[in-house]
């Protein structure tokens, strides 16, 4: 009360021993004021208002009052979309973290951790290994050719209509009227010769369908470049 004092939000009268008096008005003032910023509207605002409240009628506090209502309702909506993306991205991290299966250490691939569709995935940042199981996980493409090769995948991807989980890979299905299986028949077949670890089996079937597998090691990777399966 003394800070809403200070502020003229709340002024009181005072005794002769220097005490402050507040009378019922200033009751009904402190409610009105605790209202207001339990709506989110700073001390200015508030100011604003008390005028109206105080000396006006009720429709000029409405007057007042509704506008600000809703830029703070519009502003509270757009802090919750931005809150309900955020925690879709830490989801995001939660799967793709779960799906790195490594025994050595980290890789530079985290980076790419929450994101959706990483325009450039770092398939170089993997480093130079092969087991016995497979081939060696490494990208023979550099810097420039990676985000052409990737932004055509985005293109592709486009007409993708739903992806599933299969093992060591995802199955992709594409919309027939969207599709052009030539095109994901280039692809599949560049992305073969330079990242030899996946494994892609394009099915033209009605819909057309496409399988993409890798190690273990390397899975993060498809989920990057392809999606991850739906949930």
């Amino acid at each position: 009360m003394r800070f809403y004092d200070s502020e003229g939000l709340l002024p009181a009268r005072r005794s002769s021993s220097g005490y402050r008096l507040f009378d019922d008005d200033a009751v009904d003032r402190l409610n009105f004021i605790g209202t207001a910023k339990s709506l989110g509207l700073p001390l200015p605002e508030i100011r604003r208002l008390l005028d109206p409240w105080e000396h006006g009628l009720c429709s000029d506090v409405q007057g007042e009052l509704a506008p600000l209502l809703e830029r703070h309702l519009a502003d509270t909506e757009e802090r919750i979309a931005q809150l309900r993306d955020f925690a879709g991205r830490l989801q995001r991290a939660q799967q793709q973290l779960a799906a790195i299966d490594r025994d050595g250490p980290c890789d530079p691939s985290c980076a790419f951790l929450g994101q959706d569709h990483p325009t450039a995935p770092n398939l170089m940042a993997l480093p130079l290994a092969s087991t016995n199981d497979g081939p060696a996980i490494v990208c023979t493409l550099d810097g420039s050719e990676r985000t052409e090769r990737a932004d055509r995948w985005q293109a592709a991807l486009t007409a993708v209509t739903g992806r599933v989980a299969i093992p060591d890979g995802v199955r992709l299905t594409f919309d027939p009227a969207r599709a052009h299986v030539g095109e994901l028949a280039e692809l599949a077949a560049a992305e073969s010769g330079c990242c030899s670890f996946f494994d892609l089996s394009l099915h033209f079937a009605d819909p057309p369908t496409m399988e993409v597998r890798a190690p273990a090691d390397a899975l993060v990777l498809v989920h990057e470049l392809f999606g991850e399966p739906d949930a």
